[in-house]
């Protein structure tokens, strides 16, 4: 486990799901005396924790609770993008350090690790009615069709649901049509120059990372996860609203809402979290292309 993070601004300890990201980031902070900021898309929501694997009582090294971040800020439904990751990275980062504390930034959302330490500048785009009217009158295919003729997506994880893929065609356009618009960040901004971000990947063998996945679900199933989605729609959420957030949530509301069988949800969502983990995988590759050097630690 690498102990040198003093001589960086930030280390950042990432991987694809199921690879021990947060056990090896406590471990990391707990003897360092680091705080943790969390780069995971969806744990930013209250109420939804067995899904999205928040595990906070793995936030303990040695009997001592490790500080956290951006974990539990929003209310699900809310539509937290990537604009508002950066701004609250940059107030939890600047809180962190002015206590003259390390940070640890970890996570499997490589969009959100690299829009902190790459120093991308991101517009922040306004909602479209009129446009988003006229797109839902197609179907998913012409519209992916849409998204490649507008732009090189970031991400095939805009595909994963309808809302997302009509959301990313509207950013496209919005780019399109505002080519000076490069976004404009606060002054309360990081920027870090390349060799002052330590980046450590957690690797696992395929088989081994689908296997442990398959143990997850099963346990998250047993531990609740249907009842979890079941308050969530309960609590006034519609199930479109669920269904946007992919994965857990997509199927375990498509069984909810009778749109699949028990059996079926289960196999297609393990499939569904194994093609995840590979998207993960490619994306860290992508980034290692893009010059950024990660040193992998086997696990």
């Amino acid at each position: 486990m690498s102990m040198d993070i003093d001589r960086y601004r930030l280390t950042v300890v990432l991987g694809p799901t199921a690879s021990g990201k947060t056990r090896y980031a406590v471990q990391l902070a707990g003897k360092t005396g680091a705080e943790i900021i969390s780069a995971d898309s969806r744990q930013i929501y209250r109420g939804m924790d067995i899904g999205t694997g928040k595990d906070l009582g793995e936030y303990v090294y040695e009997g001592r609770p490790v500080p956290y971040h951006l974990i539990d800020i929003a209310d699900a439904g809310v539509r937290y993008d990537i604009f508002r990751y950066q701004r609250d990275f940059a107030a939890a980062y600047n809180d962190i350090v002015s206590r003259g504390r390390p940070v640890i930034l970890c996570g499997g959302s490589g969009l959100y690790i690299e829009s902190v330490t790459r120093n991308y500048a991101i517009p922040e785009v306004p909602s479209n009615p009129a446009l988003r009217t006229e797109l839902e009158q197609y179907s998913d295919e012409y519209l992916i069709d849409m998204l490649k003729s507008l732009t090189t997506p970031h991400n095939t994880t805009d595909y994963d649901t309808r809302k997302r893929l009509i959301r990313a065609i509207e950013i496209a356009v919005y780019q399109k049509e505002h080519p000076e618009d490069t976004g404009v960040f606060g002054k309360s901004m990081v920027e870090f120059a390349p060799d002052e971000v330590h980046y450590i990947g957690l690797s696992v063998s395929r088989d081994e990372r689908n296997a442990r996945i398959d143990r997850r679900l099963d346990a998250r199933l047993k531990e609740g996860m249907i009842e979890e989605v079941r308050r969530l729609l309960d609590s006034g959420l519609l199930p479109e609203d669920l269904i946007y957030y992919g994965l857990e949530y997509k199927f375990v509301t498509l069984y909810l809402t009778g749109q699949m069988s028990y059996d079926e949800m289960r196999v297609k969502l393990a499939i569904a979290i194994h093609q995840f983990a590979k998207r993960q995988m490619t994306w860290f590759r992508g980034m290692e292309r893009r010059g950024i050097h990660i040193d992998w630690v086997s696990v």
